[in-house]
Order: C-alpha cells, then structure tokens, then sequence
C-alpha cells in the first residue's frame, strides 16, 4: 500500500462553519426558552394626563415649650388639659395636623415628653423640633 503526499504550495481556504452553526443553535435555543420568562405582565397604574391633583398642604401648628413649664400653642397659652383638647379638634380637620414642638433651652426633657406622648395619643404622626426664632 502506498501513501501519496499530497504536497500542495496553494493553501486550503475552507471555513469550516459547523462549530459556527453548532454556537448560533445552542444560542437559539436558549432565547427561545428564556424569552417567555422575560415577557411577564406588569400592571401599572400611571397617572393620566389631565388636571394636576390638588395637594393639600397640613395645617402647622407650633407649640412652644418655654424653660418655666408654659405651653404656646400658635402664640396662644394653653395648660396640659388645653392642649389634649386642641390637639383633639386638630385631628378632625380634613388634613392631619403637622406638629412643630419648640421647647427652650431650658425646658423639661418630662414635659416635652409628655406633650410628644399626648400628641401620639390622638394620633398625630407628623411632628417635629424646630429652633426658636
């Protein structure tokens, strides 16, 4: 039996394509079964165009909380039983209330707590500390 070499001086210039067509089949097959994964509904509730909605700012309410125990509510002096009182008819306004406590320097850490408390009692969940102007 004999061999031949084949001894040729012109290169071959064959692309083999079946490793190409091999790749492009496992990605097919792939995105065939992922693509119904990544096409699950979403609902979303968007605004629609129209008339803006109408926010409505709270109505804030100061409280300030002088060194001697006194209490002024917009200015005005209240005692413990006034304020669970005008922090009760807050409460019934169509917005909550925003509480702004401002207790002196020299107040009691006894009464502010105890005005934060009553102001959680009836329900107020917007409060906060300001400075004294």
């Amino acid at each position: 039996m004999a061999f031949s070499a084949r001894v040729s001086a012109v290169p071959l210039a064959q692309i083999n394509v079946t490793p190409l067509v091999d790749v492009l089949l496992v990605l097919l097959v792939i995105m065939m079964i992922t693509s119904p994964v990544l096409t699950h509904k979403l609902k979303l509730d968007l605004p629609q165009p129209g008339k803006p909605a109408r926010v409505e700012t709270p109505q804030i309410i100061r409280l300030a909380i002088h060194a001697d125990g006194s209490m002024y509510w917009n200015d005005t002096p209240v005692n413990p039983a006034m304020l669970e009182a005008q922090l009760a008819l807050a409460m019934h306004a169509a917005s909550p209330p925003k509480l702004q406590v401002d207790p002196a320097d020299g107040a009691s850490y006894q009464i502010v707590a105890a005005v934060i408390a009553s102001a959680k009692r009836q329900g107020v969940d917007k409060i906060d500390f300001v400075a004294g102007r």
